[in-house]
């Protein structure tokens, strides 16, 4: 008789974003003069880079000739790709990366999603609380979480809260993990980390022969230099960690999918090269990314592409301002959007996570996220993103100032 993974019946019957949509899409066919305003799930509403748009029809053209047609790529990216990768995002910020430490895919949730494949079942998992919902449901999904724990959380994960006393950053855990996902720019909380926080982290892990697999997907929006852009910036780092980068919200790739993960040859556990077991994991299981997408990608690093990736990241930390100026003037206590596109704010009148999310849709027609779809520590708290226009941003701002202050 067959058998199926009894992890995945330990998950709820559906991923958080999933049961959003499905809540907004009752609710619209309930109320179809509401008109809707989604700052809820992170996707972009800027177009891509013409810059980007004009490789990405240069390399369909060679497509469609004989003479330039390509098949199947290297799985890992092509190698014009890479270089601009480690020209443009590290070695011209003093971090020396080899291309064959980097690895092109379709995005840093499938990285982030697919990265335990290459870990041990028996390895200790650590995340922040409130936390990406991917880092704990892939791991549930592998047999690492144990079991769920209503109000805690799974068995097995050790949890590090990120409490507004510690401006939501973590503590380092007081027992032992050998696999930390840490995320800065925060998501949810749209925090920002410190060189010399990071550095404890990066300490750590040396120490405890840990890895940390670090989700830089929105290393863009740091403004503050203090901030370093890839944990590579710390000394030691490249010995302990992984690093993931996304092309989603910088460039406006969700819907053309491209990323890309960095795994430093000197990773090496137990005489065994993470690298190498990376490359084996994925040249098996996938065959790379498009070759019309990487060139596309590629020219997000032309003098054209980086000008006009500017012009959209400003526009979003615009409409983040725009959500943190107008809901603290309100009244709300509110946090992130300084150096993110996410704004973390405190739910009022003691409503949970899901009672404000139901109000705000009923009663204003604004969709965001509930705090407790990220984890037991989110309750109580709501993330808005910057990712629509700043036109809508601006009006979602007003109709929830007006209701509370009605």
């Amino acid at each position: 008789m067959l058998k199926v993974n009894e992890n995945f019946v330990k998950l709820p019957a559906s991923y958080l974003f999933v049961d959003i949509a499905r809540k907004v899409n009752v609710f619209s066919k309930q109320h179809p003069e509401t008109e809707i305003i989604r700052l809820g799930i992170g996707d972009v509403t800027r177009p891509l880079p013409k810059a980007v748009v004009k490789a990405m029809q240069a390399a369909a053209e060679e497509m469609g000739r004989a003479e330039t047609f390509r098949g199947y790529g290297p799985e890992a990216g092509y190698e014009f790709l890479r270089a601009a990768i480690a020209e443009n995002d590290f070695i011209k910020h003093g971090v020396q990366i080899d291309t064959g430490e980097i690895f092109v895919s379709d995005g840093a949730k499938s990285d982030t999603g697919s990265i335990g494949d290459i870990f041990g079942v028996d390895n200790v998992v650590a995340v922040c609380d409130p936390v990406y919902p991917v880092y704990v449901d892939t791991n549930v999904m592998a047999g690492r979480a144990g079991e769920y724990r209503e109000g805690s959380g799974w068995s097995k994960i050790v949890y590090m809260p990120c409490l507004k006393e510690n401006n939501f950053l973590p503590v380092l855990p007081k027992e032992h993990a050998d696999i930390i996902y840490l995320c800065f720019p925060n998501n949810p909380s749209g925090v920002g980390i410190g060189r010399d926080e990071l550095k404890k982290w990066v300490d750590y892990a040396l120490a405890n022969q840990s890895v940390i697999l670090y989700d830089a997907a929105y290393e863009a929006f740091i403004t503050d230099k203090d901030m370093p852009h890839s944990i590579y910036e710390i000394e030691g780092a490249k010995k302990c960690a992984i690093e993931f980068r996304s092309f989603s919200k910088t460039a406006g790739f969700t819907g053309t999918r491209c990323a890309y993960t960095m795994i430093p040859k000197d990773l090496v556990f137990g005489g065994v090269s993470l690298n190498k077991l990376w490359d084996r994991r994925q040249s098996t299981k996938m065959n790379g990314v498009s070759y019309i997408v990487q060139r596309g990608a590629e020219a997000v690093f032309s003098e054209e592409g980086k000008r006009e990736v500017k012009e959209n990241i400003a526009y979003y930390l615009n409409n983040a301002k725009i959500i943190v100026d107008g809901l603290s003037k309100a009244g709300f206590e509110v946090y992130g959007g300084v150096n993110s596109p996410y704004v973390w704010l405190k739910t009022p009148d003691g409503l949970t996570s899901w009672e404000f999310f139901d109000l705000l849709l009923e009663k204003t027609g604004v969709v965001g996220t509930p705090g407790s779809g990220f984890g037991v520590g989110g309750e109580g708290y709501f993330r808005l993103t910057s990712f629509n226009t700043k036109e809508n941003t601006q009006k979602a701002v007003e109709r929830i100032i007006e209701y509370f202050q009605a």
